[in-house]
């Protein structure tokens, strides 16, 4: 059975217990590095004809150790783990017994052909082969292949250890288990699988060969770091620095050179063949009329782009609108930026757009077919279940209004539907459930009372729907659940965990408090024993782990792996229906809370104002005689605790990336 969320898969084999990889020239050890730093045990040959490129990526690799050692990612032995096990060699019958080889030499089809020969020479029948093209096509590189069907495309985005980003082709000759289990590899690793059409530049360097080829045709009217400039509207780093980064300015006319197959309209900036490095200054003067002029090129060569893709169905228009985010750093998907201009705004510019660069892709379908998808989460059916997955692995799974939104809408259509049973709520990845709301609306709220307390109490629509929704929802914690996750797992009827799953309200560590019924709904829902764990979780931010968690009630299962953690959490949805455990209606007893002198966290001195009203708030709302009295008494605090000076100086120093001090506060 295929579904949207790979970790759903079975797949039929395992975990490689050894890769090869051929290639140590640009993205060849980064790639290393990630497959190294996922699976420390893993044996892997790096394999060049050059030993100086060899010598060149054993340091590159060590530096990564070492740097990922210097802040303290890693352990002294996970860090010999990830450098042990690692072959530099020029001889090829080394990937003799590979389980998966990886091809990154350079983008020349006939050098790739002769090294996949030599790669078919040596390794098994059963040897998964791919290729880390970016633009060749896999029916043109893998065509002298013997055996096609275990070959594919496996295109990482530089930083390859980093950029969470791979595209996967699935094409003609492959065989569909194979694309299934690379997907379901690379997402169990901490990479988000993208899978593509078999088209030349797959999907996202379509966008990003040209935004930048587009730039490069801009130089006419502006400088590089003008270009730049206006581009960070839309990405965190400008197309001019980013070919800098990359020295990527030869591969930009080499794959348009190619899309040339496509129409004289791909083809390259002559520019690119004759400078090496862009000068690229920081604050530049920038005349409106021109900076609008770019605005519009770089928008019109992005939503052309992105209508190919789709009206192609290359990818599919949620894999679009994510990837560009998490493999090509922009700030939000090319159909949220569509959406927010709206389509009036979308049509003229992509009317002079049309007219200025004729036989650009341009919309072919309305407006509203480009708009109506899941932005946030997948949907799966499992045994007439509704398996619902927060994919926003960029951001950790983070909530927001538009992700609970998402989610409130296929539980209302489940709930009214008699085929669905009951709702699981799932992260995305093997180590992140949720990581709490996003804080971009915090800045505003400070020092303002009943805003904060009306966007507590609005932000709550999703949870209080949890509270009385008719079929049973089970959260599935598959790593971390911080802040609002944890408070959206409490809302859940149950949860489950993996074993590596932990959960934290580490609002306090922000000058604020827990303000969408983290503060009320433990005290309410499950045994008095737990109490005493809850008043310091939300009071100094206490982690509690998956096994705490289960021994104290909050949990019913704790279990080994994903694909366990969904099938528990299936049978705890089924053995809940109509047996629904709802939060107690009723007032209870938390015992005796005091004030702390000075309040902390292992490494952090925490506000006591903000303490004493978490004291406060936490007594008045466990003596509300109603659960919907106790929750807007939380509302309120959160309110409340949004205009101390704590508050201020906790959110500036999250948006600063600072360190708090709230020393006296």
């Amino acid at each position: 059975m295929e579904y949207k969320n790979p970790l759903l898969r079975e797949p039929k084999r395992s975990l490689p217990k050894k890769v090869a990889l051929i290639g140590a020239g640009a993205i060849g050890p980064d790639i290393c590095y990630f497959l190294k730093y996922a699976l420390p045990s893993l044996e892997l040959i790096l394999v060049d004809i050059d030993l100086k490129q060899l010598d060149n990526a054993r340091s590159k690799i060590d530096s990564y150790i070492q740097k990922a050692l210097s802040y303290k990612k890693i352990s002294e032995k996970e860090a010999e783990d990830i450098g042990s096990g690692i072959t530099y060699t020029t001889d090829y019958s080394t990937i003799s017994g590979a389980d998966i080889v990886i091809e990154a030499v350079t983008e020349d089809i006939n050098i790739k052909k002769k090294v996949f020969a030599q790669i078919e020479t040596f390794v098994g029948s059963d040897a998964i082969i791919t290729s880390n093209t970016s633009a060749l096509p896999a029916k043109r590189i893998f065509s002298d292949l013997r055996n096609k069907k275990r070959a594919t495309v496996t295109h990482f985005f530089s930083p390859a250890w980093r950029n969470e980003a791979v595209e996967i082709v699935d094409w003609a000759a492959a065989d569909r288990e194979l694309v299934n289990y690379l997907c379901w590899l690379f997402c169990a690793l901490g990479k988000v699988p993208l899978v593509t059409k078999d088209e030349i530049c797959f999907m996202l360097d379509r966008i990003f060969d040209n935004w930048c080829n587009e730039s490069g045709f801009l130089l006419g009217i502006a400088t590089a770091s003008q270009i730049d400039k206006v581009a960070r509207e839309f990405v965190f780093v400008g197309p001019f620095s980013v070919l800098n980064f990359s020295k990527g300015n030869p591969i930009i006319v080499k794959t348009n050179m190619i899309q040339m197959e496509e129409g004289e309209h791909y083809k390259p900036a002559e520019i690119f063949k004759s400078v090496d490095t862009w000068h690229i200054e920081g604050n530049v003067p920038l005349p409106k009329e021109i900076a609008e002029s770019i605005r519009e090129k770089l928008l019109g060569i992005l939503f052309s782009q992105s209508f190919d893709v789709i009206d192609r169905a290359i990818g599919s228009i949620a894999d679009l609108n994510l990837g560009c985010q998490v493999g090509l750093g922009f700030r939000h998907g090319p159909l949220d930026i569509m959406r927010d201009l709206g389509e009036p705004e979308v049509a003229r510019m992509m009317k002079k757009f049309s007219e200025s660069k004729p036989g650009m892709p341009d919309q072919k379908k309305s407006f509203s077919y480009y708009q109506t998808f899941y932005r946030h989460i997948l949907v799966d059916d499992m045994e007439s279940i509704k398996v619902i997955t927060i994919r926003r692995p960029h951001v950790r799974n983070a909530l927001n209004d538009e992700v609970n939104e998402e989610i409130l809408s296929v539980i209302k259509e489940g709930e009214a539907n008699p085929q669905v049973t009951g709702f699981v709520i799932t992260g995305y990845g093997p180590s992140a459930f949720c990581s709490g709301a996003e804080i971009s609306k915090f800045p505003e709220l400070i020092g303002d009372a009943m805003a904060a307390a009306g966007y507590a109490r609005d932000t709550s629509r999703l949870l209080r729907y949890l509270d009385r929704v008719t079929k049973p929802v089970v959260a599935a914690v598959n790593g971390y659940a911080l802040g609002g996750g944890f408070e959206l797992a409490m809302r859940c009827h149950k949860i489950v965990t993996t074993e590596n799953a932990w959960f934290q309200l580490p609002e306090v560590t922000l000058g604020i408090l827990p303000g969408i019924g983290g503060i009320v709904v433990p005290f309410r829902k499950w045994d008095k024993s737990a109490f005493p764990v809850f008043q310091e979780a939300i009071r100094f931010a206490r982690r509690i782990s998956a096994k705490e968690a289960l021994s104290m009630g909050l949990t019913t299962k704790n279990v080994d792996s994903y694909a366990d953690l969904i099938e528990v959490a299936l049978s705890e949805v089924k053995n809940s229906v109509g047996n629904i455990q709802r939060v107690r209606d009723e007032p209870v007893d938390i015992g005796e809370l005091k004030t702390v002198e000075k309040p902390s966290t292992e490494d952090l001195a925490l506000s006591r104002e903000v303490d004493a009203i978490i004291c406060k708030t936490m007594k008045q709302s466990a003596t509300a005689k109603t659960f919907e009295g106790a929750l807007e008494i939380s509302y309120k605090a959160f309110g409340e605790v949004a205009c101390t000076r704590a508050a201020k100086e906790g959110i500036s120093a999250f948006v600063e990336k600072r360190k708090p001090n709230f020393v006296g506060l």
